[in-house]
């Protein structure tokens, strides 16, 4: 069944977006008195169409479904960024996986610039974001944060901080995790292509990032952040 992030309109009932009705109406060719999954402040709900009102769907609640498939923990990617292609699919599958929140951030390496076009960007890659949730079954809808430079990044609060890197020396995440307490917030950053700069990585571990090694792989960038997602999915055995 078609799953759709809501916006409640009294008791009862959710109004749907116009672009998530034209999608019920125009892909699902659905109609009044057809039912659709509706989320909510972190709820479930199975509603039925009760209108169509200027192409957009009202839906009201038939029934409240107990379901909570999210991650026992809030993950944050912090993603150096990426081609337009790689930055589409890494939010695409990171969201499919659990995460909460996806932190953009330029570090000196980055072959791509945002050049005056961030908010168009983090509009779009917030829509890919809710059409990721809604397909993969999410509760909710992962932030995109607008682009972090360094310094921002060092200045992140979490209680679990990990910073990917090909120091052969450092712990795994495996061994990281192992000190992750119930309801810490964890954020690991995945660096450029071309690595960050001894600078940039001593600026992170100063302030308080964990490095950790993925083993004996080396991994393109916009693969790392699946495979730690991967990782965290087994270790809390999702």
């Amino acid at each position: 069944m078609q799953r759709y992030f809501g916006k409640k309109q009294d008791g009862r009932s959710f109004l749907l977006s116009k672009e998530d009705s034209y999608h019920i109406l125009t892909v699902m060719r659905m109609t009044i008195g057809d039912i659709v999954e509706v989320v909510w402040e972190g709820k479930l709900y199975l509603c039925q169409i009760i209108s169509i009102k200027e192409a957009q769907v009202m839906a009201q609640i038939v029934e409240e479904v107990d379901q909570n498939g999210e991650l026992p923990c809030q993950v944050t990617i912090a993603q150096a960024l990426v081609k337009e292609n790689k930055m589409d699919y890494l939010l695409q599958k990171t969201v499919e996986l659990g995460v909460s929140a996806i932190f953009p951030f330029l570090a000196t390496r980055c072959v791509v610039k945002i050049n005056g076009k961030e908010e168009k960007k983090i509009e779009r890659w917030q829509r890919i974001v809710k059409e990721a949730s809604e397909q993969s079954k999410r509760l909710v809808i992962p932030r995109v944060s607008p682009v972090l430079d360094i310094d921002k990044l060092c200045k992140v609060e979490c209680e679990l901080k990990l910073l990917c890197t090909v120091n052969e020396l450092s712990n795994t995440i495996k061994r990281e995790l192992q000190n992750y307490q119930n309801g810490d917030r964890i954020i690991i950053v995945v660096g450029p292509e071309g690595g960050f700069t001894k600078e940039e990585e001593n600026k992170l571990l100063q302030a308080g990032y964990r490095p950790v090694s993925l083993g004996n792989l080396v991994l393109r960038t916009e693969t790392v952040g699946l495979y730690v997602m991967s990782i965290i999915n087994y270790y809390f055995m999702r």
